[in-house]
């Protein structure tokens, strides 16, 4: 029997994806080029927001911060994920299990509280347009951040304790970071009570903010409805699309793994879904906001002048 608070000395062993060693080679390079595109993508986006003038906006302000979480996020478990499938010892220290178990936690849960201070941000541009950068004052957006930042790292602190008290049957985790689900599989005991706890903490952390977002949108919509200009509701719609797919996207993968009863949790659709949004997702945010935007396409366009200028 272990557990996180004691055989310290022990470690766990990540099965990752070795049960289909004829995939292995495959998934590395598919893995390697998403993850190489998820740091070019994220970096030009936060970059590009901090150069360019006509992206000092909220809209920015804050996607900005959500690429760097997807940057902290697929950072935190990708490369790992690449130096197992290379290596036969899949083994991970109890501390670092620990540490990435709190980090992975800790950006998703922010991530789940900045898509809906996102959606306000939405909400104040399309159904209050005139008292817009009243509402949407810089000193609002930090705080609006920093209460992301602060929210998730509390429900992970949170999650994480729980977990560290549970007794451990085992050090054979079947996937390839450590993640939630896989460790109650690993109880050695009922756990009941523990398990009702963090399920109410995840619950919080993503169907409450999913369903204010949804209510956002049936208010943005409402309001695009009224819009006269054809022009008007393509831009609007435009906008608000882009973070609905990634909202989607970003949910729709986090409440299958994290909602569902431990009872009914695979372990081998469990690591596929977890591709998805600690890698695909990340890759894609943004593709998805830059691909119909003209302000992002325009800094793009600019900087590449300016360092073809300087050559």
């Amino acid at each position: 029997m272990g557990s996180f608070n004691t055989s310290l000395g022990k470690g766990f062993i990540l099965v990752g994806f070795s049960d289909w060693p004829q995939l292995e080679l495959i998934l590395f390079i598919y893995v390697l080029i998403f993850y190489s595109l998820t740091l070019f993508g994220n970096t030009t986006i936060i970059t590009l927001s901090q150069l360019d003038l006509r992206l000092h906006s909220p809209m920015y302000f804050f996607l900005s911060h959500l690429s760097f979480l997807d940057l902290c996020y697929t950072t935190s478990t990708v490369p790992q994920l690449l130096i197992n499938i290379q290596r036969h010892d899949h083994t991970i220290t109890y501390g670092g299990c620990v540490v990435q178990l709190f980090t992975v936690l800790a950006l998703g849960s922010t991530e789940s509280v900045l898509l809906v201070v996102m959606a306000f941000d939405r909400f104040a541009a399309v159904c209050r347009p005139l008292l817009y950068t009243t509402i949407m004052h810089p000193h609002l957006c930090q705080a609006l951040a920093i209460s992301s930042w602060v929210a998730g790292l509390v429900n992970s602190l949170i999650q994480t304790g729980l977990m560290m008290a549970m007794p451990l049957c085992g050090y054979r985790l079947n996937h390839f970071f450590c993640e939630m689900p896989v460790f109650l599989k690993l109880a050695c005991k009922d756990t009941e009570r523990t398990e009702v706890k963090m399920f109410i903490a995840r619950a919080i952390i993503l169907v409450f903010p999913a369903t204010l977002i949804l209510g956002s949108y049936v208010q943005i919509v409402r309001a695009v409805v009224k819009v006269k200009s054809v022009a008007g509701r393509r831009k609007a719609f435009g906008t608000c699309g882009s973070h609905l797919l990634v909202v989607s996207m970003f949910y729709g993968s986090t409440i299958y793994t994290y909602l569902q009863p431990n009872d009914s949790y695979s372990e081998n659709e469990g690591k596929f879904v977890a591709l998805f949004y600690t890698i695909i997702t990340p890759m894609l945010n943004p593709l998805i906001y830059t691909l119909r935007n003209k302000d992002v396409k325009g800094a793009l366009w600019k900087a590449l002048g300016r360092s073809t200028d300087s050559r």
